[in-house]
């Protein structure tokens, strides 16, 4: 009790000054659990892109071994069906002749099927459809993770 009969009331300046240095500690603690919070999610993202980092030199690695190993079996099939064509034509000369044939044709079917490509995306229809979509992709709210999915009943 301090000398107006309170109870509730401190009873020297002190014990006030004492409740201040209590609550700039709580302050103090939950700062420096902030900065360790995001400290360590900080610490995380580093690691992940590390790791993604890592994993795209490894994909490029992989492509490469992939497209090595395409050209080889390539290499071979061509070879074995020059083969072939040989024993079928009994000439070596008709059988590459043969192959550039079939080589130059399939060449000409990719050049036409890649041009007929290009032409669709110049279409008046397929502009405003790509140009739609891509709107529709930038304009599209980031979905959240407590938000319930659209096809939910």
């Amino acid at each position: 009790m301090d000398q107006t009969g309170r109870d509730d009331a401190p009873a020297s300046p002190e014990e006030t000054a004492a409740a201040s240095p209590g609550l700039l500690d709580d302050i103090g603690r939950l700062g420096r659990a902030f900065r360790q919070l995001f400290g360590a999610q900080l610490h995380l993202l580093a690691a992940e892109l590390g790791l993604a980092r890592s994993a795209v030199h490894w994909l490029l690695v992989a492509a490469l071994a992939a497209t090595v190993a395409a050209v080889g079996l390539g290499l071979t099939l061509l070879g074995l069906a020059g083969w072939l064509l040989a024993q079928w034509f009994g000439s070596w000369a008709w059988a590459l002749l043969g192959l550039a044939l079939l080589e130059l044709g399939f060449l000409a079917g990719a050049v036409v099927l890649f041009r007929r490509c290009m032409h669709w995306m110049t279409l008046p229809a397929t502009r405003r459809e790509w140009s739609a979509m891509m709107r529709e992709a930038l304009h599209r709210p980031e979905p959240r993770d407590d938000a319930p999915p659209e096809d939910a009943p």
